[in-house]
Formats: structure tokens, C-alpha cells, sequence
């Protein structure tokens, strides 16, 4: 048997070969619509930082206050000993932010994902995911054991078909809001009036949902108008258009105290340290009182669309701040990050197997720091790149 370097120099090697090797940029700074990426100051159009929040000076100030009461680390896990004060205030602020009976903060959005699907889901069960959902939500139904089905993206009608045809006693749909490659919405009123016809239980990550979408950026679900009873259980995360980093799940107070019991990504990890719960409080309260930001967001999201079809970049229908140039092979998606990062802007380039084959694209996300000057700039320069 080969030592064990030796396997991951050639596969190293060979993902290098097909366009596919990725590399961390380190950012010298803070977050912003500039940043400095290895020395070198760009515009960034790669962070999920929607309403420009990550590095807010109210937020700051108020892990800095809870940091002289509370110290640094929250000391363990939630049930033995880490449950503080602040994550406790934070719950009840986001069951009442979501209109759900109570809340559960999690380190994470993928453990949140991890523990509320694999906590709640049995091996007797079905699990119905869309074909684009995040990793973590795919990680989360593995885990869980359940039979896995996946059905064809956003299509409400072969989820229909699927839920007809399952003979399993309890049926699980699970969909994001907002999918994080593509930027489109899932049509949750046809899934949850679906889950409503064959009694399955819908549960929807509004990860890139929050903060952006439905009345006072409660998201997508609040959006549509579903309530807790057509979506039980609401996933949403801190570090996108909060700003910070952490998650959450809301849903029944009964479904809450399971997964309490339950959730093993939430007894078993380390809890949030106080001072970053702190500072999501005084997010939420941002969100809830400056709707100007998300205004502001969608101006520039309009702008760049009118700027980019004027020019005849190719976009696609998408009408929110995740706005994806599908180039389609890996080599020239490459290529064109790298030369967008030469000319001081910042995208992504999203290559297999986080996309599709044949979809590799490249990933603008817009955010309300940015300025007018900016998206004119980035329109230009895809065109330059893309219309030659």
C-alpha cells in the first residue's frame, strides 16, 4: 500500500489538472465592499455580507461591552455549563423575530443543519431534498439515515409525485429559501400546500433568506406569507446578512425541547461565545430598524442588472443579490476570477462538485456597502472579460 502522501500529491496533482484545485485568499482587514486580499486592495463582490454589517461599529461595541462581563470563551457546551445569559436573551429574540414559539442558537449553520435534520429524522423515515440544496442539508440527511430522495430543483410538481408515491409513515421536505449558487427562491407556497396534502413536514434554511427577504427581513418564508404552521421548522444563519457568524433554528416549543435533548451537533460542540450573541442581538436590532439597507441592496442589485444586459453580459433571471455568470467549464472560470483579481475585483469562481457538472460560474454577491461607482465598475469589466 502507497504511503498516504503519496495518494493526496496525486490527487492534489490532479485536481490542479482539471481546474479544480481551490486556494484560500487571506483578507488583511476588515470586511467591506473593499477589502486587502493578500496586500493588495480590491473590490470584493465574493462575501455574503448582504446589508453590510460585518464590520459595523455598533456590533463591535457591543462584543466589546459583553466581553468585559462575560470574558472571552462561553466555557462548554450548552447543557454543561456554556448556556449564558446572552444566548438565552438571543433565542427569545428570534422566536419573536421569527413568530415561532421558541429558538436555538447553534455554533454554526452547518451544524444547525446537522442537528436538526439528523435529530428529528429517524432510519423509518423519507427525506425529500432538492436536487441544489447545500451540502450541509445533503450531509445532514445521510447522517440521519433516513432513505434519501431527491427531487428536481424548485420543482414543486415531481415533489408532489414523489410524496404520492412514498409509503414511509413520516415524510421530511427540506429545501433552502434562497439557493446560495443560483440565487433563485424556492416556491415554498407549492411545497408547503404539497406537504400539507401528503403530511410531511417541511423544514426551509433561510441561510442567504434572512435579513434580505419578507417583511422586516424575517425572509423568503415570511415573504410568501407561510406561517409556522406551513413551515414548522425555520433554519436561518448569522453569518450572512447578519454579518457575524452562528445559527439558529425556530419552530414549536415541543420540536424546540427535542432537539435540545436530541441535536447531538448542539450537546456535544462547544456553545457561542456570549460576546458574539451579543452582537447578533444588536444586528437583529439593526434589521429591524434601518430598512434602508435592504432598499438600498436591491437598488444596486437593479443597477447591476440594467448595467450588465445594456452590455450584453449574460445573466440569468435572478433578481436578488447572488447574481451567477454561468460560464459552464471549469478552465475558463478559473481564468476569468483570475483576471477580474488582476483588475482589483474580488468573485468567485464556482467549479464541481459545489455546482453541477457543466456549471461552473462565476459567483457576484452584492452588498449594500456597496457604492453606484463600484457595481458601474464591475459591469464594465465583465464586459471587457466576457463581451470581447
Amino acid at each position: 500500500m502507497e504511503p498516504l502522501s503519496v495518494g493526496a500529491q496525486r490527487e492534489l496533482r490532479a485536481r490542479i489538472g482539471a481546474s479544480r484545485y481551490r486556494r484560500r485568499r487571506t483578507k488583511e482587514g476588515p470586511q467591506g465592499a473593499e477589502v486587502v486580499s493578500e496586500g493588495k486592495r480590491v473590490l470584493d463582490f465574493s462575501s455574503n455580507d448582504y446589508l453590510g454589517l460585518a464590520a459595523h461599529p455598533r456590533l463591535s461595541g457591543a462584543f466589546t461591552q459583553a466581553l468585559r462581563q462575560f470574558g472571552v470563551g462561553s466555557g462548554g457546551s450548552p447543557l454543561i455549563g456554556g448556556y449564558t445569559r446572552p444566548i438565552r436573551e438571543l433565542e427569545r429574540e428570534l422566536a419573536e423575530f421569527t413568530g415561532r414559539a421558541r429558538a436555538l442558537v447553534f455554533s454554526s449553520g452547518y451544524l444547525a443543519n446537522l442537528g436538526v435534520i439528523a435529530g428529528l429524522a429517524s432510519r423509518r423515515d423519507t427525506v425529500f431534498m432538492d436536487r441544489l440544496n447545500h451540502a450541509s442539508l445533503i450531509d445532514a440527511g445521510l447522517l440521519a439515515g433516513a432513505e434519501l430522495k431527491r427531487y428536481p430543483h424548485r420543482n414543486a410538481s415531481a415533489l408532489s409525485k414523489a410524496l404520492r408515491s412514498s409509503k414511509e409513515n413520516r415524510k421530511w421536505v427540506v429545501t433552502e429559501s434562497v439557493f446560495s449558487m443560483d440565487g433563485d427562491l424556492a416556491p415554498l407556497p407549492e411545497i408547503a400546500a404539497r406537504c400539507r396534502d401528503y403530511e410531511a413536514m417541511l423544514l426551509v434554511d433561510e441561510a442567504h433568506g434572512i435579513g434580505v427577504y419578507g417583511p422586516g427581513g424575517t425572509g423568503v418564508s415570511a415573504h410568501f406569507g407561510l406561517d409556522c404552521t406551513a413551515v414548522p421548522l425555520l433554519i436561518g444563519t448569522f453569518g450572512k446578512a447578519l454579518g457575524l457568524a452562528g445559527a439558529f433554528v425556530a419552530g414549536s416549543a415541543e420540536l424546540i425541547e427535542l432537539l435540545i435533548q436530541k441535536a447531538r451537533t448542539l450537546i456535544y460542540c462547544t456553545a457561542m461565545p456570549p460576546a458574539l450573541a451579543a452582537s447578533v442581538r444588536e444586528a437583529l436590532t439593526i434589521l429591524r430598524t434601518e430598512h434602508w439597507r435592504r432598499e438600498r441592496l436591491f437598488e444596486l442589485v437593479a443597477r447591476f442588472r440594467e448595467g450588465a444586459q445594456r452590455l450584453g453580459v449574460p445573466l440569468t433571471g435572478v433578481e436578488g443579490p447572488i447574481q451567477p455568470i454561468l460560464l459552464g467549464d471549469c478552465a475558463g472560470t478559473a481564468a476569468a476570477s483570475a483576471a477580474l483579481m488582476a483588475r482589483g475585483i474580488q468573485v468567485a469562481g464556482v467549479r464541481p462538485p459545489t455546482v453541477p457538472e457543466g456549471t461552473a460560474r462565476l459567483r457576484i454577491s452584492i452588498s449594500a456597502a456597496h457604492k453606484e461607482t463600484h457595481i458601474d465598475r464591475l459591469v464594465d469589466e465583465l464586459a471587457l472579460l466576457l463581451c470581447a
